[in-house]
């Protein structure tokens, strides 16, 4: 399993893609920069922001987060933008290799897992390289974080 990155000091986390961990192995993860307009990065910092059904793909050497739904900026009136448009990540040369490299590999591919604004104001998504898990998976993940909440309900007293 992929080694937890702290997040930076300072950072206000957005939105996070609770889904994702549930439905997949998190391998890896990166950080990246999003191109955003202005109305887009309004509707961000507002918390308008969905990443339930969202991916990553990488087409032409570079990496795009493909059906992630940013509201309409209320104050926005014609400049609005388009709620489901393509968003270019910004990622060095390397790492788009990388992640190309692990999503042409059989049953992996490529999620959002969080978006935060960091200390300096720009809004970053955090993705990871993801395998899927099957239905016993799920159980046993299920059935191991109900036994560690009783566990903890026990030593705490309040059973």
């Amino acid at each position: 399993m992929a080694k937890e990155k702290e997040p930076a000091r300072g950072a206000r986390t957005v939105a996070t893609n609770r889904k994702a961990r549930h439905e997949y192995f998190i391998e890896e993860t990166y950080e990246a920069g999003i191109v955003l307009t202005g109305t887009e990065i309004k509707s961000v910092r507002a918390g308008k922001i969905s990443l339930q059904e969202g991916f990553v793909l990488v087409k032409n050497g570079e990496a795009w987060l493909l059906n992630v739904n940013i509201a309409p900026y209320e104050q926005g009136n014609r400049f609005n933008h388009e709620e489901r448009r393509d968003r270019k990540l910004l990622l060095n040369r390397r790492e788009i290799n990388a992640i190309y490299e692990a999503a042409t590999r059989r049953g992996y591919t490529i999620v959002p897992l969080r978006v935060y604004i960091n200390e300096r104001g720009r809004a970053k998504v955090e993705i990871g390289v993801a395998r899927g898990k099957q239905l016993h998976d799920k159980r046993d993940a299920i059935a191991r974080r109900e036994s560690e909440r009783n566990l903890r309900r026990v030593l705490k007293g309040d059973w």
